[in-house]
């Protein structure tokens, strides 16, 4: 990064706060819970503004059952560009008329409200990053383009299959999450997550008249969850937890059908493989009872990859050169930067400094935050991976 980048941005971004306050605002308003597609439309709407606005062709997707998503890119189509892919999700997990008990408030440099951490605030410094390189006639070698979804709240179950069709296509992804801890650790590294379903099958009796006539899928299912807590390892990282059970009709009836809903954590891609192969393993331990597994690792580790930390250490660098330390961590929720991380250079965590995600004391640190686009806008405008030193 050449000095007069730093300087050009960083003096842009002087009197920015203001501008990007009014657009959070916007965003935050226009409220957007991934449990309601319409609820999307809005906010949707003036992100395509933005975007059009700074001269990018805009293509919003419809959602089955999502909100649907929107990617953008320049005008000017160049088939042989290299791309880098700024990643954000524009659902929240806060229900339509949060924003009543919740407001939006500005108190000094402290903005809350729901959304604004996670991760409005991260969309805020795509434009604003963006808008810099336009204003200060700035030509990034690989280009950006952008791409929002609705659904990452719940699984990016829709919107999955066009970000790994980017992830391949592009050189590198920035992930505008936000940051781990009031610190601004970027994350480095996350947990993978799991959901699986096992589904015990019995025969139902009397259990007064003919309590030997029935195997119980109760009992069974008590053996079952002993066998999923003890793959719990935490020094591994690994945690195995029955969230949810249910099962039997009354209590005079031995039960014909019992289930449990699992929550998996995993720290790496080797430890996913073999505790997906593990609870696919457990056999019935009752007579006469049958039991169907299914589910899946449906967000896979972020692991510290060389192609990774060689982008973290670019952007750490640059920090420095901006006056502030970049640290990492390991977070314990998945992202779709899992995702990208599989197949290309991902950096995640690198919205909004604040706390509170998913939490009624959601916050974002706003003069932290502007530092953090600067370091962004920095960063689109550095040279491909292929052209720096391991």
């Amino acid at each position: 990064m050449t000095s007069t980048y730093r300087e050009l941005v960083s003096e842009y971004f002087a009197d920015k706060s203001g501008e990007m306050t009014e657009l959070l605002e916007a965003l935050v308003r226009a409220e957007s819970p991934s449990s309601s597609a319409a609820s999307q439309m809005p906010v949707k709407e003036i992100l395509a503004e933005e975007f059009s606005a700074l001269g990018m062709r805009v293509r919003t997707g419809r959602g089955q059952t999502s909100g649907g998503s929107l990617f953008a890119r320049p005008r000017k189509r160049n088939g042989d560009a290299r791309w880098q892919l700024l990643l954000g999700h524009f659902d929240t997990v806060w229900p339509t008329g949060t924003i009543e008990s919740m407001p939006f408030e500005v108190d000094g440099n402290v903005i809350r409200g729901p959304g604004v951490f996670d991760m409005k605030g991260g969309i805020v410094q795509i434009i604003f990053a963006l808008r810099a390189l336009r204003d200060l006639g700035l030509k990034p070698e690989v280009t950006p383009v952008i791409f929002l979804n609705s659904d990452e709240e719940i699984g990016s179950h829709e919107s999955g299959k066009y970000i790994r069709m980017l992830a391949k296509r592009v050189e590198r992804v920035f992930v505008m999450e936000p940051a781990l801890g009031i610190d601004g650790s970027i994350k480095t590294a996350r947990k993978g997550v799991g959901r699986y379903t096992v589904l015990v099958r019995g025969k139902a009796a009397h259990a007064g008249l003919d309590p030997e006539g029935g195997a119980s899928a109760i009992l069974e299912l008590s053996h079952v969850i002993q066998e999923l807590f003890k793959l719990n390892d935490p020094a591994r990282g690994i945690t195995v937890n029955v969230g949810t059970i249910d099962g039997g009709i009354r209590p005079n009836v031995v039960a014909a059908e019992s289930k449990a809903v699992i929550d998996v954590r995993v720290a790496t891609n080797v430890d996913a493989e073999s505790i997906d192969a593990k609870i696919r393993a457990i056999e019935p331990a009752t007579p006469g009872v049958s039991l169907d597994i299914d589910g899946f690792i449906g967000r896979p580790p972020l692991e510290p990859t060389p192609a990774n930390t060689r982008l973290y250490e670019r952007a750490q660098e640059y920090a420095r050169d901006l006056g502030f330390e970049l640290t990492q961590g390991l977070a314990g929720g998945g992202s779709d930067g899992s995702t990208t991380s599989q197949y290309t250079a991902t950096l995640d965590g690198l919205g909004a400094v604040g706390d509170g995600a998913h939490a009624r004391h959601e916050h974002l640190l706003l003069d932290d935050t502007i530092k953090r686009t600067i370091l962004l806008a920095l960063l689109i405008m550095s040279p491909g991976l292929d052209e720096v030193q391991p």
